[in-house]
């Protein structure tokens, strides 16, 4: 166990898998804040000792077993906790996970095989060989594709209920984000687009990604759909939409962005009577 005996309260990031621990705090639910461990701990526990933008530092480590809800403590999917947490808090439960996961999935050197060990909060170094080794993000791209008063959406044969979602798909080596955005919608959908814009990025640890959300324009083409990926797609108006992610997603940011965007413009158009 390496531990900061420090006392000053800090967070405390408990995971199990990817299920969060929480504290219920008079009927709202928030990350434990206090100066020792809120669950026992194994000599051999790795924790984590993290900080981000805002400076504060932060503790994290796992857990074999599930904390059973009591009076205290509940636990709480990662991505659940989205609608639950503040932002920063959110945002370190992602760092301290993906740490977590690429600690537990990097024990031993890629070039020799020996054992790694820490170098700094996010780097490894081999003993052996002197590799070193830092948390690895897996990049994607995500897009809006709008024609005319329409958008595109899709559903994919891995999501998890009957919404639709964005055209996306992960940067391939020795292609650029643009350059993913057009072949994963010709790969997916057999579409050309074109003004392919950048409209925002966002962290994506389930478990180690990072999200990189455009817009486009539909240029040509008949929708054929890829039928190892996506199970049904088409192009959608506002008043026609299907169900769509939840709010903690960047592919939600991006439909939501162009809801807003035809409602301003119905405004705009609107005749006026008076």
């Amino acid at each position: 166990m390496d531990i900061n005996t420090e006392t000053e309260k800090r967070l405390w990031f408990v995971f199990c898998n990817d299920q969060l621990l929480v504290e219920k705090n008079n009927g709202r639910l928030s990350i434990p804040y206090q100066n020792e461990p809120p669950t026992p701990i194994n000599q051999w526990t790795r924790v984590h000792e993290l900080s981000m933008f805002d400076g504060e530092v932060f503790n994290a480590y796992s857990i074999d077993k599930p904390v059973q809800e009591n009076d205290h403590y509940t636990m709480i999917g990662l991505r659940a906790s989205f609608d639950i947490l503040i932002r920063s808090q959110y945002q370190k439960a992602g760092k301290a996970h993906e740490l977590i996961y690429w600690d537990k999935n990097s024990h031993y050197c890629p070039v020799c095989g020996m054992p790694m060990t820490f170098n700094s909060a996010i780097s490894k170094i081999c003993n052996n060989c002197g590799k070193e080794i830092w948390p690895t993000v897996a990049t994607a791209i995500i897009v809006l594709i709008q024609k005319e008063d329409q958008i595109l959406l899709v559903h994919a044969k891995n999501f998890r209920g009957d919404y639709y979602g964005l055209v996306a798909g992960f940067v391939e080596t020795g292609e650029t984000l643009e350059e993913c955005v057009e072949r994963e919608v010709m790969e997916e959908t057999g579409l050309k687009i074109k003004n392919i814009k950048y409209f925002a990025s966002q962290a994506w640890p389930y478990p180690c990604g990072l999200m990189v959300g455009f817009t486009a324009e539909y240029e040509s083409g008949e929708i054929k759909l890829q039928a190892s990926e996506l199970s049904a797609g088409n192009f959608f108006t506002k008043e026609n939409m299907p169900n769509i992610p939840g709010k903690v997603s960047l592919a939600r940011m991006l439909i939501d962005h162009w809801l807003e965007k035809q409602s301003r413009q119905e405004t705009n158009n609107k005749p006026d009577f008076q």
